[in-house]
């Protein structure tokens, strides 16, 4: 096994231990502050946090005015929206099902590869995309036999 692919796996591990431990904390967070003002805080300190690497990149980039307004959407309405409104769902559900849509970014980053942009999408795939919505369910409580088993 490479270094390459060991270092692959271990920031794999720590983007998905990440995951856990913020999902803790804001679950915290969200019993303490308002979603809103709380959420809004994260988008602006991660942009402050960005502006040394972009005042480091800025002089070799020349980013159309298209670009600049999908960066914007992307980062005001989508990711924006959803971190406040994850924040909202944090303060009435488990942190852990809360935060179970994240799970589905490998399916749908696969899912539109393979569709807009010609990326092959093979059936070793499979199995992986089985798991991700069998963890899914677990984790929501989704059990489609609950009704079923239960004894007349």
């Amino acid at each position: 096994m490479t270094p390459q692919v060991v270092l692959a796996a271990l920031a794999c591990t720590a983007a998905a231990a990440s995951y856990g431990f913020g999902a803790i904390l804001m679950k915290r967070a969200t019993m303490a502050h308002d979603p809103l003002p709380a959420s809004a805080t994260v988008h602006v300190a991660a942009a402050l946090i960005l502006l040394l690497p972009m005042g480091i990149a800025a002089p070799s980039v020349h980013p159309t005015p298209g670009a600049m307004i999908a960066v914007t959407v992307l980062g005001t309405i989508t990711s924006g929206f959803m971190y406040w409104l994850s924040m909202r769902l944090m303060r009435e559900i488990p942190a852990s099902a809360a935060t179970s849509a994240a799970f589905m970014i490998p399916l749908f980053g696969v899912t539109w590869g393979g569709l807009f942009l010609g990326e092959a999408v093979t059936a070793s795939m499979l199995p992986g995309c089985v798991l991700v919505l069998a963890a899914t369910a677990l984790i929501t409580g989704f059990n489609p036999f609950r009704g079923a088993l239960r004894e007349p």
